[in-house]
């Protein structure tokens, strides 16, 4: 925060990453006169779309002949994937075309500030995707790609903290991001978070990076962490205000429809066990560890110094343990009902009839 900027609220940060319109975003394709064209992605054999891509990344995408773009006019405006294995292996053809068609726009130069944040060999799954015809396979793609195709991007956050043995006041572990990260360096940071692979659960995910990031081992990471809930919102990147940080600081191309599912996790350590269960830096993701009270949390966000969806989860983690409340707060209720937006996207798979 500079000078010259106000202190940031608890709703700020919260709309800093639910920034799409709050409109009913499948309907957009319909929509002749919508503000901005969307096109339905439709996977085989399902009608659900899974995804929603501006017009801009329509007509720069080199589509390959898995693709079938619908006619510019007409209306619902779709993205279709054909099943080039005619049904014999359905997840695993729309693996090979997203791959084929991503290495292609990869080898163009298109969308590079979306296309070279993460590492080629780490996927997302489509989380609502069909069991097609019950093979298990599952349907993915890129994780640095799925931004572009407007599919649900998932992740498993973790904060862990202790309580005070004189007084049971709450102190955070809070990291700092590695100064020479590409994408929000030297931001603040949950306990442990990461982006939940095709292959993985959102706890197998906390586990592993737990051990990665923050030095704790997996057999007590398993044993102690609880599933507390999950966190949705839609992001649309570069639309104007304080959600610009998601395009300029985060990477992304400007005009996407982001949906994000992070999976909440706490870990709470007991007084006696405090000076002996300290997460360290093993990574290079992870620069320091800070153990802070509630206070001091507080003011680094309203500095705005945390990453933005990692403060959406500070005031998941501060309402649920009773430190934003009605008689505090004034926007108390919208930041409930905004926690949690429904998004536009399945989100459970279902079998092939």
């Amino acid at each position: 925060m500079t000078a010259s900027q106000p202190p940031k609220r608890y709703l700020d940060h919260i709309n800093e990453c639910d920034s799409f319109p709050h409109v009913d975003i499948p309907q957009l394709p319909h929509i002749a006169d919508a503000p901005v064209d969307y096109y339905s992605l439709l996977l085989p054999s399902d009608p659900r779309p899974h995804g929603f891509i501006p017009s801009n990344v329509v007509s720069q995408m080199p589509w390959t002949a898995d693709f079938v773009v619908s006619t510019t006019g007409k209306l619902p405006r779709t993205v279709q994937l054909l099943d080039t294995s005619r049904g014999s292996d359905t997840a695993a053809a729309c693996n090979a075309s997203f791959a084929k068609l991503i290495d292609l726009a990869q080898e163009q130069g298109l969308f590079p500030k979306t296309l070279g944040r993460k590492p080629k060999g780490e996927d997302f799954r489509i989380m609502g995707a069909l069991n097609y015809q019950g093979k298990g396979g599952l349907v993915q793609m890129r994780r640095s790609a799925a931004p572009l195709f407007g599919i649900a991007n998932r992740g498993s956050h973790m904060t862990m903290f202790t309580r005070s043995k004189e007084t049971g006041d709450l102190k955070i572990w809070v990291p700092r991001r590695n100064r020479n990260l590409a994408t929000y360096p030297g931001m603040l940071d949950n306990t442990v978070a990461g982006g939940v692979k095709a292959e993985e659960s959102p706890l197998e995910c906390i586990i592993h990076e737990s051990d990665e990031e923050a030095s704790l081992p997996e057999d007590f990471v398993s044993k102690h962490v609880k599933a507390v809930g999950a966190v949705t919102y839609v992001t649309q990147t570069g639309s104007g205000g304080g959600q610009d940080k998601q395009s300029e600081v985060g990477g992304y191309d400007k005009g996407l429809c982001v949906s994000d599912v992070i999976y909440v996790y706490d870990l709470e350590i007991p007084a006696e066990q405090a000076e002996t269960v300290v997460p360290k830096p093993q990574d290079d993701e992870v620069e320091q560890f800070y153990l802070w009270d509630v206070e001091t949390v507080k003011e680094a966000m309203r500095n705005g110094e945390f990453k933005p969806n990692c403060a959406v989860v500070m005031v998941d983690f501060f309402v649920r343990h009773g430190i934003i409340t009605e008689d505090n707060e004034a926007d108390y209720m919208e930041i409930v009902t905004r926690l949690r937006r429904p998004i536009p996207v399945p989100t459970t798979a279902t079998s092939l009839v």
